[in-house]
């Protein structure tokens, strides 16, 4: 279960030497898993060698640890938890099931990242996503120098364990600083004044710097001297402006992490070359479960008896883990942009929710009057036994507040199959409703509401053979 401290996972990764990469600490609330993508990314296209952990998984439990943007080959992952898991016992340590993966994710670091980096003669790069709020994280107790810090946008999540306030909240995610190891800090925790003055305090108690790495520095280059249109490669993406801010702090922590600045980025740091490297990152990235497009057509084939492969055409759907109310306003921000073709376009919303997240907040700003929802439910979450579903029913009873039809535009699944361990008729079934009701068809379709729900997406998808853009396999 969830119970923060760093005793257990202290005792369980104090043998051995300390790691011999360095690491880059990231924790905050929303953007924290994408910075760590776009970092990884940045350092494995620059011949650095590099590792990724994150949480939650995607679909399998060991694709939260990635080598090389590979992800680990489950032998290697069940071998390293095998060893973790012997640890734990023959100590009687008793640590959490998360305190047991982050000490697993270490150990295949530890087994494959080098301590140098023949390419560059400098270190190999750990790059490390606190798992929930900072000071206390069990990825706290990684035994590895830490490079930079990396605090990305902080609100209101896990009030229960952090604190109701986001100044409660800031003072766990400021817990990952370090004596003179910069903290590069998203641009707008700058204006909200309680997480700024916490932030900055703990800064000066440490004795680090802060960075505030401005997201339109990336849009302002010049390219005209290059024989370029004048327009910077990373405006071009036009990318989300949760997007631009979270790129921005990856590539200001991979120029300190990499030793090319201290914090004060040079001019050449935003040049035409700099930004081209940066928006091919940008541009290849899919980061699964984030703004993401795909095609759900095969898991509707897969699951439609007696009619023709060729029958079932191409559905699109959006599917975004939004799961609490900064992630929902950025959702929403993108749904009425780019899929409500007007004021009047109706959206079909599948949703789903972990159990103690505020529905209202979450769902205020996604539901309009006009828009239809589909409520389910996840399955049970591998490793975390402790994460439950909200029950159908609750989702719906906040939809019709907010002015969604409770008669001809709600869907729920029946409740014999909500109750069953294998919970993949939600998904499928809720999809059929929505791309089978005249009234519905043609509705823009999004997944969103979990992370969880993603996975269960992610994983259905993938086992009728569509593509899900997760990361690709070590072998």
């Amino acid at each position: 279960m969830i119970d923060l401290g760093l005793a257990r996972i202290g005792r369980l990764l104090q043998h051995g030497p300390p790691s011999a990469w360095k690491a880059i600490h990231v924790a905050g609330t929303n953007g924290k898993g994408s910075v760590c993508a776009y970092l990884s990314a940045m350092l494995h296209a620059r011949g650095v060698p590099s590792a990724r952990f994150t949480s939650p998984h995607f679909v399998d439990r060991w694709d939260c640890i990635v080598v090389d943007e590979h992800v680990v080959p489950e032998t290697a992952f069940r071998a390293a938890e095998q060893t973790v898991l012997q640890r734990d016992g023959a100590e009687e340590i008793g640590a959490t099931e998360f305190e047991l993966l982050t000490a697993t994710a270490f150990e295949v670091f530890n087994a494959r990242l080098p301590g140098t980096a023949p390419s560059s003669s400098g270190p190999s790069f750990g790059v490390i996503e606190c798992g929930l709020g900072g000071s206390l994280d069990a990825t706290m107790a990684m035994r590895a120098e830490r490079a930079v810090t990396v605090v990305t946008r902080i609100g209101l999540d896990h009030q229960g364990l952090l604190g109701n306030t986001t100044a409660a909240i800031a003072a766990h995610k400021a817990g990952i600083m370090r004596p003179g190891v910069p903290c590069v800090v998203d641009l707008a925790n700058r204006d909200d004044h309680a997480v700024r003055d916490v932030l900055e305090a703990r800064a000066r108690d440490v004795g680090t710097t802060l960075v505030y790495p401005d997201p339109q520095m990336l849009l302002r280059v010049d390219c005209t001297a290059q024989g370029g249109s004048g327009v910077s490669p990373v405006a071009q993406l036009e990318l989300e402006p949760h997007q631009l801010t979270n790129l921005a702090c990856a590539y200001a922590a991979f120029r300190i992490a990499t030793g090319q600045d201290g914090g004060q980025a040079a001019a050449e740091a935003y040049g035409g070359a700099e930004m081209a490297f940066v928006a091919s990152i940008a541009g290849q990235l899919r980061w699964p479960g984030r703004l993401q497009t795909l095609n759900v057509g095969p898991l509707l084939k897969a699951n439609t008896a007696g009619v023709p492969q060729d029958a079932v055409p191409s559905v699109p759907v959006l599917l975004d883990g939004a799961h609490n109310p900064q992630s929902a306003d950025s959702l929403a921000a993108y749904v009425n942009k780019h899929l409500r073709s007007d004021k009047s376009q109706a959206v079909t919303w599948i949703l789903a929710a972990s159990h103690g997240k505020d529905l209202d907040e979450i769902l205020r700003p996604l539901l309009r009057p006009g828009d239809r929802v589909a409520a389910v439910t996840f399955g049970p979450v591998d490793g975390m036994p402790w994460v439950k579903a909200t029950a159908p029913q609750a989702i719906l009873e906040r939809a019709t507040l907010l002015g969604v039809d409770a008669e001809s535009d709600q869907y729920s699944v029946p409740t014999e199959d909500v109750a069953g361990v294998d919970n993949s008729n939600c998904v499928i079934s809720a999809l059929q409703w929505a791309t089978s009701t005249d009234k519905g068809r043609g509705n823009p379709i999004v997944i969103a509401g979990s992370l969880y729900l993603v996975s269960d997406t992610l994983r259905l998808l993938r086992a009728a053979g569509g593509e899900t853009g997760l990361p690709l396999a070590m072998y």
